[in-house]
């Protein structure tokens, strides 16, 4: 075809043209939309499946421990479908190495190696040995070639830990009474009642700090200790007697737990932390309220725990209503503002911002090539604490500390600061994934972070409060609830002591025998000497 034919029929059909085209141009717009649609939904769906495999993968290594960090999603997979994962296995399945592509295909299990046996365990020098001696047998003591009697030259020995069951028994308690048989009118004088802890209990004062140390040092709950005594010794005592002492107990600590709250709010610093534990109460029927602990506590010093129903601001507000101290916390936005007076100074936890990006890493598998800025931003966290390192092993001051800290901690601030503003800038991370919660937590909270170089006593986190919350979540497993709000203040009391004593290194069953019997008697003039730091320094001399 010439040209000349080709544009008389183009210009012919132009109206009828450009009318399908102008058509064909609209349907490939609208499926252009369609496209860019469901292009934006696939995206938005795989950042949100990113992020479920990442939970996942953190709650497989919360369940596996810390080894289970450097296996694939594969393997932690594969581990949910044993019936039983020992730690021995999982050390096994890490020396192992990620599965191959043929082992992925086959969905076939690696072989486990047996760990090497670490050898047989020494026991301590200090603890009593009982000779035990096995005599041979008979045919042995009798030489097979000429019949005379052979002679011991030596002993093969093993050394077994062993020990005594506890020894119950009953305490008869006889008063003395006297009289003179010449004078009447004198009358019978009866030797004085014994101080104990609770006077009308049939328990003994060591029964009842049994009670206490299985319990709140063990987390072996009353109704065990309970069925053990009706096992073991055939004593059928009621679970309620059980409670009313040791709730006898915590009534009697309340008050040494009140001047050691006055002591910590006139010192300084302290670090807080809360945790939930149910609490039976009439308004739900079979339901527990959650209700809380919280803890407030500095280093080297006491742990108090206060019992609150609720999880409120208002409770944060109240006890630090007059602190015009350094407040040290994790993120909690209770401690945010409006807490204690114009000059409190809130300070911020770096082990709770280095947990975040240690996540992140977690969630990482070793099919994806490591993330550089994240390993950097762990790494520079992790130079700040070992400047605090160093200063513990050089038994350093806290004005040395402080001083070791303006010296190599200001570079590691401003790299970690501006290295974080970038990725957070960058676009390319979720916001609500867990690099994305992790950068937010740090950079909203940098103020908050950095008072440690102002302030000497700062400690880089909160290790020292959230540790002394171990014991309740431990607790809670076994206990599963409080009976009543109004046990919760006497339990929060009892926590405050075992914990100080724990953290003090104090003997608690000791302190709780040289400090409960006769506690009620004291004035509160009297209760300063018996709180765990007065009484740790006391026997320290």
């Amino acid at each position: 075809m010439n040209p000349a034919s080709k544009f008389s029929f183009t210009a012919v059909l132009d109206p009828v043209v450009a009318a399908i085209m102008e058509q064909l141009q609209q349907k490939v717009e609208a499926k252009d939309r369609v496209i860019a649609t469901k292009d934006q939904i696939i995206a938005l769906s795989e950042l949100k499946i990113q992020k479920l495999v990442e939970a996942l993968r953190l709650e497989r290594i919360k369940k596996y421990g810390s080894q289970s960090e450097k296996l694939s999603d594969l393997q932690l997979q594969l581990l949910d479908l044993e019936p039983a994962v020992s730690s021995d296995e999982i050390a096994s399945e890490v020396a192992s190495g990620p599965l191959s592509e043929q082992e992925k295909a086959d969905e076939s299990a690696p072989q486990h190696k047996r760990k090497p046996h670490p050898g047989r365990n020494e026991l301590p020098a200090h603890l009593e040995r009982i000779e035990e001696i096995i005599a041979c047998a008979a045919e042995q003591c009798m030489c097979r070639k000429c019949g005379r009697e052979t002679k011991v030259i030596g002993y093969e020995e093993t050394e077994v830990l062993g020990m005594k069951p506890a020894v119950h028994f009953v305490r008869v308690i006889k008063r003395e009474k006297r009289a003179c048989a010449n004078c009447i009118e004198q009358g019978v004088a009866t030797a004085p009642t014994p101080t104990r802890i609770a006077p009308k209990s049939i328990f003994a004062d060591e029964t009842i700090i049994d009670f206490i140390v299985r319990k709140y040092c063990d987390a072996l709950p009353l109704y065990r200790q309970r069925a053990i005594l009706l096992r073991d010794l055939d004593i059928d005592v009621a679970l309620t007697t059980i409670n009313d002492a040791v709730l006898r107990v915590g009534e009697l600590l309340i008050p040494v737990v009140e001047v050691m709250k006055r002591g910590l709010v006139t010192g300084g610093y302290i670090q807080a932390d809360e945790t939930h534990v149910g609490v039976q109460t009439p308004e739900k029927i079979g339901k527990n309220h959650k209700a809380y602990f919280w803890q407030y506590s500095a280093p080297m010093k006491g742990v108090i725990f206060d019992f609150e129903m609720t999880r409120s601001k208002q409770v944060a507000k109240e006890f630090f209503k007059d602190y015009g101290g350094i407040l040290h916390t994790d993120g909690y936005v209770a401690y945010d503002k409006d807490i204690g007076t114009n000059d409190l100074i809130h300070a911020c936890c770096w082990a709770h911002a280095r947990r975040g990006f240690i996540d992140a890493i977690k969630v990482q598998t070793k099919a994806q090539a490591p993330d550089a800025k994240l390993e950097r931003v762990v790494a520079l966290m992790d130079g700040l604490f070992a400047i605090d390192r160093s200063a513990r092993e050089q038994n350093l001051s806290l004005d040395d500390r402080h001083a070791l800290r303006q010296e190599r901690a200001p570079a590691l601030l401003d790299e970690l600061h501006a290295l974080q503003t970038a990725m957070q800038a960058s676009g390319t991370i979720l916001p609500k994934s867990v690099m994305g919660k992790a950068l937010n937590y740090t950079l909203k909270r940098w103020v908050e972070l950095t008072q440690f170089m102002k302030h000497p006593v700062i400690e880089l986190s909160t290790n020292w409060a959230e540790n002394s919350m171990r014991p309740i979540a431990i607790g809670r497993k076994n206990w599963l609830h409080l009976g009543s709000r109004e046990a919760g203040p006497k339990i929060a009391a009892i926590f405050s002591i075992v914990e100080s004593c724990r953290k003090l290194g104090v003997p608690i069953r000791q302190y709780l025998a040289d400090v409960l019997p006769g506690l009620a008697d004291r004035s509160i003039h009297e209760l300063a000497p018996l709180n765990p730091t007065a009484y740790a320094a006391t026997i320290a001399k």
